[in-house]
C-alpha cells in the first residue's frame, strides 16, 4: 500500500512527522508521499512552493520510505486530489493508494472536486483529530456511510502541533530543529 499525505505544511510540523510514525506503525505501508499542495489551490498566506518542499524534505531525510513529491507543485492549476491520485495510480499502477486525511476533514469531504468518484475509486486512511466522534460523523452522514468500506481508521492519533499553531506563536516545539532553522534563516511566517 501506499499512502498520500496532502497538505498545505504551512511549515512541516511534528504532528506531520508523527503521523508518519503512527501509519509506518500500524499499516502494511511499502511508502509515504508528502503531497504539498500548490499556492494554487488557496489564497491563504502560504510560504512559496519552494521553501514549504524544502522543509518537507528536511523532514522526510533520515525517514525510510519516506518522499516529498512536486506533483502538485508542478502544476500549472489546481486540479483537486482525484485528478492528483489517478496520477499516482498511473505511476504505480499495481499498488493500492490511500489518501490520508483526519477527521475534521470528513464534514467537508463530500464538497472536494469529483467528491463521489473519489470515494468510489481510493481509499482513505484516516486519522482520529480534535476528539471528533468518527462513528457518529459516518452514521449521521448518508455520504460518508455510502463509502464507508473505503475508509480505514487508524485510531490513537493525537498531536498538539499543528502549522497554525506554530504560526500563531512561533513557538520552535511545533518543529522540528532543522525546520525551525530553516524557517529563521529565511524569515518566513514573519510578516
Amino acid at each position: 500500500m501506499i499512502v498520500i499525505f496532502g497538505g498545505a505544511f504551512n511549515p512541516p510540523t511534528k504532528a506531520h512527522l508523527d503521523i508518519y510514525h503512527h501509519v509506518m506503525d500500524h499499516l502494511n505501508c511499502d511508502l509515504f508521499i508528502y503531497l504539498p499542495t500548490s499556492s494554487l489551490y488557496t489564497k491563504r498566506s502560504l510560504a512559496s512552493n519552494h521553501h514549504r518542499y524544502q522543509m518537507l524534505k528536511i523532514l522526510t531525510a533520515d525517514l525510510p520510505h519516506a518522499e516529498v513529491s512536486t506533483m502538485e507543485l508542478n502544476d500549472s492549476d489546481y486540479r483537486g486530489t482525484y485528478q492528483s491520485l489517478l496520477r499516482f495510480q498511473e505511476r504505480y499502477p499495481d499498488q493500492e493508494l490511500a489518501f490520508l486525511i483526519g477527521a475534521d476533514n470528513l464534514l467537508k469531504l463530500h464538497k472536494w472536486i469529483n467528491a463521489p468518484s473519489l470515494l468510489a475509486d481510493f481509499r482513505f486512511v484516516l486519522l482520529d483529530r480534535n476528539g471528533i466522534d468518527i462513528q457518529k460523523m459516518f452514521s449521521d452522514d448518508p455520504f460518508l456511510s455510502e463509502h464507508l468500506q473505503q475508509f480505514i481508521f487508524l485510531p490513537g492519533f493525537t498531536s498538539e502541533a499543528s502549522s497554525t499553531a506554530y504560526r500563531d506563536s512561533f513557538n520552535d516545539t511545533y518543529v522540528i530543529p532543522s525546520v525551525a532553522d530553516y524557517i529563521r534563516l529565511h524569515g518566513l511566517y514573519r510578516g
